[in-house]
């Protein structure tokens, strides 16, 4: 089974990365761009075939490393 899990600043929490592309798009001509939240997407291969004990898994690897609960909210998404 394949996860992924996508992983984003939580609102509220400033993100210069975004911030430096937004002003990118603007010096290349893209206009209209009012704000860029950049994130992460991981993929991850799994030997676990049961979809809730894999979810259940993948919760545990973003709580204890993938994503800092403290400014980063996460999704997985089982495929």
């Amino acid at each position: 089974m394949k996860a992924r899990v996508h992983v984003m600043l939580k609102e509220g929490v400033l993100d210069p990365q975004g911030e430096a592309v937004r002003h990118a798009l603007g010096a290349m001509g893209f206009e209209g761009v009012d704000g860029v939240r950049q994130g992460k997407v991981i993929e991850l291969d799994l030997a676990e075939a049961d979809s809730t004990a894999a979810h259940e898994q993948v919760a545990d690897m973003c709580e204890k490393l993938l994503a800092n609960t403290v400014i980063e909210s996460y999704r997985i998404e089982l495929i």
